[in-house]
């Protein structure tokens, strides 16, 4: 088991990935995303163990081959179910597991998973003893630093120790606290101070470990600062709420050769996949909500999310909508260009 995951290990890489968001990370959205970097580690929103064994599984985890590499995450703190859901994983084809240890939602904690499960070490390197055992991918933890009045360092390496001891060798650390008591889970994303530095300690006491920061990234030039401490760097809302960056995330991070994956061509890449979908049903709508920071910076931005938002909820909607938005970029880039040329002119002129 344990050589059949080292193999599956060696074929991803965890230096940089998307992190799981709820109600952002879709399958739309990692094909999206797919489009722009195709080194990056990608991550389905959190389903949990009980959804995945009793629920529809196309709708809850399906996904397009394009989406590899691709991380499914569980929400869940019972071995059985979880190794179950393990196994569920391998066989549609996911490239990790991953169990969530730092949700700070009321729905995880009234479910006993989530965050909540930072303090019961020992429940959680159960489970990633059973996951690992029940299938040939790995088994990752996302966790955050301690919850409500833990000792962060204390807490943080309880649970590493508990899970390496099983096995596991892989963690993705969001550098705050989860306050489950006064915050509410927006709050949790942005009120509890970050340490980074703990995160970076961790890493110093367990070279052999592979550990991943997260929380607060918000460019590739702080990404990059921070893989001068720690083995991978995983961004949520900056991806997804400007996504161009991550065309250029192969070069900068991965070190590959070739030029950055433009807005334009990757909306050319990401174009079969949106008639396949069309033509299967799925309304434009759920794809375009995916794409509006997409022109974040670019003339014309504004009218390109107005397009998108406004259009792509008409009935029958189609690629249509996506070309208009895109000319109406084009057209104010035009326009700008034109405005510099005239610029430029005067000024010799003078």
């Amino acid at each position: 088991m344990i050589e059949k995951e080292q193999k599956s290990r060696n074929n991803i890489s965890s230096r940089f990935s998307v992190a799981p968001m709820m109600d952002w990370t879709d399958r739309h959205c990692r094909a999206f995303h797919r489009a722009l970097t195709k080194r990056a580690l990608l991550y389905t929103e959190m389903v949990t163990a009980k959804a995945v064994i009793h629920g529809d599984r196309e709708r809850l985890i399906g996904f397009d081959p394009v989406e590899h590499p691709v991380a499914l995450q569980l929400g869940g703190s019972d071995p059985d179910e979880l190794a179950q859901c393990a196994r569920i994983a391998a066989d549609w084809g996911y490239d990790e597991v991953n169990l969530n240890c730092g949700c700070p939602s009321d729905r995880v904690q009234s479910g006993a998973f989530g965050a909540c499960l930072m303090r019961e070490p020992q429940l959680v390197s159960d489970c990633m003893q059973a996951m690992r055992e029940a299938a040939p991918i790995p088994a990752t933890v996302k966790c955050r630093i301690g919850v409500d009045d833990q000792a962060p360092r204390e807490a943080l390496f309880a649970l590493v120790e508990a899970c390496a001891t099983a096995g596991v060798t892989t963690f993705i650390v969001h550098a705050r606290k989860a306050w489950l008591q006064g915050l509410s889970p927006k709050e949790n994303r942005d009120i509890p101070p970050l340490d980074y530095e703990l995160v970076y300690e961790l890493k110093r006491a367990r070279p052999d470990l592979t550990i991943i920061i997260n929380g607060g990234v918000a460019s590739l030039e702080a990404a990059e600062g921070h893989l001068a401490q720690v083995d991978g760097v995983m961004l949520g809302r900056a991806a997804y709420h400007e996504p161009a960056l991550l065309g250029q995330v192969d070069r900068r991070i991965f070190g590959e050769a070739g030029d950055d994956v433009g807005p334009f061509a990757a909306l050319d890449a990401y174009r079969p996949y949106m008639q396949a979908q069309l033509e299967a049903g799925t309304p434009m709508a759920h794809m375009t909500r995916h794409m509006l920071g997409l022109m974040h910076g670019l003339p014309g931005a504004r009218a390109f999310r107005r397009i998108l938002t406004v259009d792509s909820i008409a009935p029958g909607a189609g690629l249509e909508v996506l070309d208009r938005a895109v000319d109406a970029v084009r057209a104010a880039q035009d326009a700008a260009e034109a405005r510099r040329e005239a610029y430029a002119a005067t000024m010799g002129a003078g």
